[in-house]
């Protein structure tokens, strides 16, 4: 979405709110709900697609869902089953109509109830009641993290590496599902190893074998909470690639016209580990020949048209192994880390970049508008996924009424605040907002980051004031005391 299109609609959302609202529900409010609860069985699923993509290093979900109203009254309470481990890694939920993009405000709530169960629930409240044997078509989509486990846990330098999968034939559901099926795409055919259950009508035996696709079902009538526990083995020539802190700070600048970014990462490779030690003669002679590697050995993060000053750090210093290039039409950091990450390897490291404030910044009287990436970092063609994520915009010193409004999912923002940190030259400090997320993956690279603030003319002009006023003091001391006869 270009900016232009959406500052007047922001501007006009974010003034209706309170000077440190979050227009977005932070899911660590968990909505408290009795011991005894189970989701009321007012809806049926007629007609189910599970969709679980392992195509990048984490596992994607889809459920396209046909939804129906069967109790007397209307309902706008969908509720979404996951176990306790799940829930700790399941992230990005999202829910749109499949048959009107028209219709939004969908809400995902998480419901605590019952912390000894092994069943927790995602709360989907829908925009408007359904009504009486009224149906709607939901398409809802998540990630798991840490979710692939390398099968053997270790294997040579030259090897090829294998993942498992564990998850259920039958997609969860806290309601009766009348016909379904789950489709499970993989990144390449070689798949040595996969549950098969059995078939129904023609099909003798499931998984149905199509190319790197695995086809379970359909099925027919399936009750509310049945589990058919599947695993499946496949190939990955990638890195695993975790990142389990993101530490991301965007500092403003009204005077110097600069936006300046930088991210610090904790990388681990997920991946299998090596079961000898690390061969360095091996690893150069094979960069002839560029062969697939488990190892992660470069990375290419696109930055906004108009980034300049990019910097690559790690625990040593700068490294040199970066490439940067920049021009009308695009701006790329290229990375290459001093080692090879192989499997249960770490690499923290830290990279930069400034930008002009006329990409980001917009302003109407004394009112700014920021709009900003929330995720950037590497896009790479295996995915990334982040753990723990931690967004610092850092405004000018007398920025207040601060609000801010997202399109990252709403699931995966557990929190925010609004405070003041002093820096060079400050007297009540600089605002800073802090956003809190987890469980991300770099699908949701470049959604928006949209912040509003007031910033008065007297406070843009507060420091030079009183840079001015300080030195003035210092020459009219420096006299005085030339003044005096010892």
């Amino acid at each position: 979405m270009k900016f232009t299109a959406i500052a007047g609609a922001c501007l006009s959302l974010l003034s209706s709110v309170a000077a440190d609202a979050n227009i977005t529900a932070p899911s660590s409010s968990k909505v408290a709900l009795p011991s005894t609860f189970k989701p009321p069985q007012v809806f049926k699923n007629a007609n189910l697609v599970h969709v679980v993509s392992l195509e990048k290093n984490f596992a994607k979900e889809s459920i396209n869902v046909l939804i129906e109203n069967v109790s007397p009254e209307p309902q706008d309470e969908y509720f979404l089953p996951f176990t306790s481990e799940q829930m700790e890694k399941v992230g990005g939920i999202e829910v749109k109509d499949r048959k009107s993009a028209d219709v939004v405000g969908f809400t995902v709530e998480a419901v605590e109830f019952d912390p000894l169960s092994d069943t927790q629930y995602y709360r989907i409240r829908l925009p408007a009641p359904l009504s009486p044997k009224s149906q709607q078509t939901l398409g809802i989509s998540f990630h798991y993290l840490r979710a692939l486990s390398p099968l053997p846990a270790a294997i040579e330098q030259a090897d090829k590496q294998y993942l498992l999968y564990a998850f259920s034939a039958y997609c969860p559901s806290a309601y009766p599902t009348l016909k379904q099926k789950t489709e499970v795409k993989l990144p390449s055919a070689d798949i040595p190893d996969y549950t098969t259950i059995a078939g129904s009508g023609d099909v003798k035996e499931f998984p149905v074998k199509q190319g790197s696709k695995l086809i379970y079902g359909p099925f027919p009538e399936v009750p509310a909470g049945a589990v058919s526990a599947i695993k499946v083995r496949f190939e990955s020539t990638k890195p695993v690639t975790h990142v389990s802190h993101l530490e991301r700070d965007i500092e403003v600048s009204h005077w110097g016209g600069n936006v300046a970014f930088e991210e610090r990462y904790t990388l681990f490779n997920h991946g299998a580990n090596l079961s000898a030690q690390f061969n360095r003669v091996k690893w150069a002679q094979s960069q002839y020949f560029n062969p697939q590697t488990y190892a992660l050995k470069e990375m290419k993060i696109p930055l906004r048209v108009g980034s300049k000053d990019a910097y690559f750090t790690d625990v040593i210093g700068n490294v040199s192994t970066s490439r940067f290039r920049s021009n009308k039409r695009e701006a790329v950091l290229e990375l290459k880390p001093r080692y090879p990450v192989f499997g249960g390897w770490k690499y923290p490291f830290t990279i930069g970049w400034n930008a002009d404030t006329k990409f980001f910044l917009k302003k109407s009287a004394s009112n700014y508008l920021l709009n900003v990436p929330l995720l950037e970092g590497p896009k790479q063609a295996e995915g990334v996924e982040y753990g723990q994520v931690q967004v610092r915009v850092l405004l000018p010193e007398g920025a207040d009424n601060v609000k801010f409004y997202t399109t990252a999912p709403e699931s995966s923002i557990t929190g925010h605040s609004v405070d003041l940190e002093r820096t060079y030259l400050d007297t009540v400090g600089r605002t800073v907002l802090t956003i809190k997320a987890r469980n991300l993956v770099d699908d949701f690279r470049d959604r928006e980051l949209i912040v509003s603030y007031d910033y008065s003319t007297m406070a843009g002009l507060r420091k030079p004031l009183i840079i001015f006023s300080s030195m003035i003091s210092i020459f009219v001391g420096i006299w005085a005391i030339s003044k005096v006869d010892l």
